[in-house]
């Protein structure tokens, strides 16, 4: 499958990042489909009707740790209340420019967390995270 998978989303208020993101997952080739909501709560508010629907759900979640409206800890917390209902696995990486030790340990905590990976992203960290979930 050369690491391609259907969709991704990538949650975080960083437009900039974002773009630039948004560039290289598609210049590799490594995404079908890419979904950005600026905040946690947009992307719950998507994922939650759709939970059954397995084609449209995200095979890997990006997910920004401070964020206005919902951030990265609070979307957690409400994904690991839906899990259960959802019709297919869902790879989550906590994506922050936080070093803070603090929140590192802190996302050791979860288990529903893939990794987390520090912002920038190396094109080679992509092509692993895509890679894995495809």
């Amino acid at each position: 499958m050369n690491g391609r998978i259907d969709v991704a989303f990538i949650v975080d208020d960083d437009q900039i990042y974002v773009f630039g993101l948004k560039k290289l997952i598609a210049i590799n080739n490594l995404c079908k489909n890419i979904l950005v909501f600026e905040n946690g709560e947009k992307a719950m508010n998507y994922i939650t009707p759709i939970m059954k629907n397995s084609e449209q759900l995200p095979d890997v979640i990006l997910l920004d740790l401070n964020m206005p409206v919902m951030d990265g800890w609070e979307f957690l917390d409400e994904f690991i209340k839906i899990k259960p209902n959802l019709s297919k696995k869902i790879q989550i990486y906590m994506v922050s420019s936080s070093i803070n030790p603090a929140d590192i340990e802190k996302a050791k905590q979860y288990e529903e967390l893939s990794d987390y990976l520090i912002k920038p992203i190396s094109i080679e960290e992509l092509h692993r995270v895509f890679t894995l979930a495809a």
